[in-house]
């Protein structure tokens, strides 16, 4: 038996898209004539005081006859007149007064109301939220986020007062994502009580002789402090609950620190910093080296490796410059002698010296959280210190995470935190290497030890390298790797360790058997864990779920704990820890006075191979799975002077825009720099720039960075205006006679 598919259900997308544009301009179409038609047959005058007190005789005779009918009529009027957002509800409030008196005239004006305003917020959010979320996704996502939380409360607020025109609440609330049951009810509630105000005035008419009479000063003053408080309520109830979270802990009378930094790396020493210029006794603890991670086992060593290693491709390719080419020999040794003369080049800008000469009291050793407001030091020379403080921050970073897998412990793996002291040691570099993990570090060690001489093999249990980014910036990045030399094993899962023997291997599953690499040095970059453990947390309820849970300004369920950097999340970024610090910092001394949301919406990532791949905003793959629509503009460094004179000619500028307009969603860029030529856009995204305003930035010649002026003046290529042009065209051609 065939089954066939019903039309409707045939449809391509673009079919479905243009017939819901089509209902959308329908609708819209329907909305206008009605309004048209209203003014164009008289209707304002229908709905004024004068024909009120005019026509007082006749109502009354006909409700007297028909009562039923006028109520339905009078009640579907209503409803008309408020959906429309028509002037005039203010006088058929007074109406139902007069025709029904105060209680029945309330129960039609609350409903008629609630549903005519109801009518018109459904009509808003239909004709106008796709449009405006296309556009302003990011920020409607914010006001989504603070209308789930809060907006029934806002919209009860907004109903209370009447001089907030009640067709503007309608209209913007139909842009949020507020859910249609919360704004009926928190309508029907909000307007309750101006409608008896205004119902009760109606059964006096013949005393009013305009609408300023009811609306007062004194009477605005009572409804705004009716509305003032449910917030009140609300500050009341987090009082309260602030209480409720410090019962049964015991405040300090005084404190020794107004601030109590946990941890020294990019966060902590930020946070630090901030608070010693701002004149706060702070306290920074740090039990292993000043500057963290970043300095002493990631980007700091990573980067000088990677350079030495771009000089050891450059003398192998050397005749891309008309260069005789050479295999360069390493000196493993003297390449990581270099790591550590970089990293001591680099230690005085984070060492103790330098911030307790800021004025920081900088203490070695290990800190536990004993209550929210007092931190107990286990310090290096083996003395115990308790300090009171007004608030803390942990900026405890993360660590390398180890899979469980069978073997694993007795393998001598290595992290990105340990192969820097066993690399140390080498006269050579590892012979054979595995890399675990197709992420950034993995992918940036992959090529820069294949470089240097190791035999690497990447493997990736996922079906591409750098998951985060779209599949051809994944495919780049296979193709970067296999050229250094690298094997790349993806959709390759580790499922056990071989130690019993001699030669060490690391078993894995693919996609149809299992294979043995045999390897000298096993690195394990698979990812990284907030670091949660030994601080107290467990013991004083805080909050964890892979990272400190953190409200969006930082601060833990007490608070006056807050976190940054990699212990808090989403990002495992040295500049987003840096960023976030500020945030916590500014939170932590002044959020009794004003407390600041931490802000994610420009956050640039770089992943250093060569060439380099940097992102910030959205891709492509993000804007699809966000139903955000957009258009991609794309420029080929092969066509860039700078770029063909370095032979550095491989990549591309990807920049994503809403369709017809310049405002930058998000760019991906692929080539030699990419992360310096990246900062330009960050710039203009942050401070609301688009490709026009980079298309008339002038850009030295020649540089990379003109790759970035060329894009925009892509995008300009393709967006113009035809028609335009077409009578310029004309005009020229009549100038020629």
């Amino acid at each position: 038996m065939a089954f066939s598919v019903p039309a409707a259900l045939r449809r391509k997308p673009c079919c479905r898209d243009r017939d819901h544009r089509v209902k959308k301009l329908l609708l819209f179409a329907l909305i206008v004539c009605a309004i048209v038609a209203f003014f164009a047959f008289g209707g304002a005058q229908y709905l004024s005081l004068d024909f009120l007190k005019e026509q007082r005789e006749a109502f009354d005779a006909i409700y007297a006859e028909r009562p039923a009918f006028v109520i339905a009529a009078f009640f579907g009027i209503y409803v008309a007149t408020t959906a429309l957002s028509l002037p005039g509800a203010a006088i058929l409030t007074l109406a139902a007064g007069y025709l029904f008196g105060l209680v029945v005239g309330t129960i039609i004006v609350s409903f008629a109301s609630t549903i005519g305003a109801t009518l018109a917020f459904l009509s808003a959010r239909f004709i106008l939220r796709d449009w405006v979320k296309s556009r302003f996704s990011e920020r409607l996502q914010t006001i989504d986020r603070g209308v789930e939380r809060d907006g029934a409360l806002y919209l009860f607020s907004l109903r209370l007062v009447p001089v907030f025109p009640f067709f503007v609440v309608n209209l913007l609330m139909g842009l949020t994502g507020i859910k249609v049951w919360t704004f009926f009810w928190a309508s029907q509630l909000g307007m309750l009580l101006g409608t008896i105000v205004y119902v009760n005035a109606g059964t006096q008419l013949a005393d009013i002789d305009a609408l300023s009479e009811i609306v007062t000063p004194s009477l605005i003053l009572s409804f705004l402090a009716l509305a003032a408080l449910p917030w009140v309520g609300k500050a009341i109830l987090a009082f309260m609950k602030r209480r409720k979270v410090y019962a049964g802990f015991t405040r300090p009378k005084r404190f020794d620190r107004n601030l109590i930094v946990i941890g020294a790396g990019s966060a902590g020493l930020v946070a630090a910093y901030i608070a010693a210029m701002v004149k706060a006794k702070v306290t920074l603890v740090e039990a292993n080296e000043m500057g963290g991670d970043c300095l002493n086992t990631g980007c700091v060593p990573s980067k000088a490796l990677i350079k030495s290693a771009k000089v050891a491709a450059a003398m192998r390719h050397a005749e891309r410059y008309g260069v005789v080419s050479h295999e360069p020999e390493i000196d493993f040794g003297q390449t990581m002698a270099r790591v550590r003369k970089v990293i001591e080049a680099i230690e005085p800008h984070d060492s103790v010296d330098r911030f307790e000469g800021l004025g920081v009291d900088v203490v070695k050793g290990y800190a536990t959280i004993v209550d929210p407001w007092t931190v107990e030091i286990a310090r290096d020379d083996g003395a115990k210190q308790r300090l009171a403080t007004r608030s803390i921050i942990l900026a405890t970073g993360a660590e390398p995470t180890i899979p469980k897998i069978e073997g694993i412990e007795s393998s001598g793996y290595l992290t990105s935190e340990t192969m820097w002291d066993a690399f140390a040691d080498m006269a050579e570099a590892p012979r054979r290497v595995v890399v675990m993990g197709g992420g950034p570090i993995g992918c940036e060690m992959s090529q820069a030890l294949s470089r240097l001489g190791s035999e690497v093999t990447l493997i990736e249990a996922g079906e591409r390298l750098l998951s985060r980014e779209d599949d051809e910036v994944s495919a780049s990045a296979r193709a970067i790797l296999e050229e250094a030399g690298v094997s790349v094993r993806t959709r390759h899962e580790v499922v056990r360790i071989d130690t019993a023997n001699e030669e060490k291997r690391v078993v894995t599953s693919g996609p149809e058997d299992e294979f043995a690499l045999s390897y000298d040095v096993l690195l394990v970059a698979v990812g990284r864990s907030a670091r949660l453990k030994g601080y107290g947390l467990e013991a004083i309820g805080v909050d964890t779920g892979g990272t400190v849970v953190t409200d969006e300004f930082l601060a833990t369920k007490f608070p006056n704990i807050l976190a940054a950097g990699d212990v808090a999340g989403p990002y495992q970024l040295t500049h987003a820890a840096s960023h976030q610090a500020w945030f916590a910092t500014v939170n932590a001394l002044f959020g009794r006075f004003k407390k600041f949301k931490a802000d994610y919406r420009v956050v640039p990532a770089v992943t250093y191979l060569d060439p380099e791949i940097a992102r910030v905003g959205l891709n492509e793959g993000d804007a699809s799975a966000k139903g955000i629509s957009f258009e991609v503009t794309r420029y080929e460094l092969d066509d860039l002077d700078r770029a063909i004179a370095e032979s550095e000619t491989r990549g591309f500028v990807k920049v994503l825009t809403p369709p017809g307009k310049d405002t930058i969603l998000g760019v991906t860029i692929i080539g030699a720099h990419a992360g310096e030529l990246l900062a330009e856009y960050v710039l203009a995204m942050k401070h609301g720039l688009g490709l026009n305003k980079i298309l008339s930035t002038i850009h030295s010649y020649p540089t990379m960075a003109e790759a970035n002026k060329y894009a925009a003046g892509e995008w300009k290529k393709a967006h113009k205006p035809e028609k335009l042009l077409g009578f310029v065209e004309r005009y020229f051609d009549w100038r020629r006679g």
